[in-house]
């Protein structure tokens, strides 16, 4: 029969924060300014946000979803990791030409990475929900 002790000693499993991650998914900073932290997500709302427009604004395009061709679907999946910037964008009607303008390629990089940029806050919105980081 085990005792109280050997019980005790057992990590408590830990619970998904399930609020601060999907709020961190679908706005960059959501899941800080869930969580109480308002300067960093104000600075990682700004950012994040400033480089999207600044990718529409370059006339970037998005990636689309095609199966057959791997570096597409990954573009893909990196966009739509920037959450509600992207959808609102494609709900607007965004859609840009392929252009061979080098200011346009620029845009397709910003919008590519602020997605990779939102998953970051979204693993230190985690980080910080589970208590693994100040």
């Amino acid at each position: 029969m085990p005792s109280k002790e050997a019980a005790s000693d057992q990590p408590a499993k830990a619970e998904l924060p399930v609020g601060p991650v999907l709020a961190a998914c679908l706005v960059p900073g959501g899941g800080h300014f869930w969580l109480h932290r308002w300067g960093r997500g104000a600075i990682l709302l700004a950012s994040v946000g400033a480089m999207f427009v600044s990718g529409l604004l370059m006339q970037g395009r998005f990636f689309q979803l095609e199966p057959a061709n791997i570096v597409e679907t990954l573009g893909f999946l990196g966009d739509v990791c920037s959450g509600l910037l992207f959808v609102v964008a494609k709900l607007a009607g965004y859609q840009t030409l392929a252009s061979a303008s080098p200011i346009a390629d620029y845009g397709t990089k910003f919008l590519l990475v602020a997605g990779l940029l939102n998953v970051l806050c979204v693993l230190d919105a985690y980080d910080i929900a589970v208590g693994n980081k100040d």
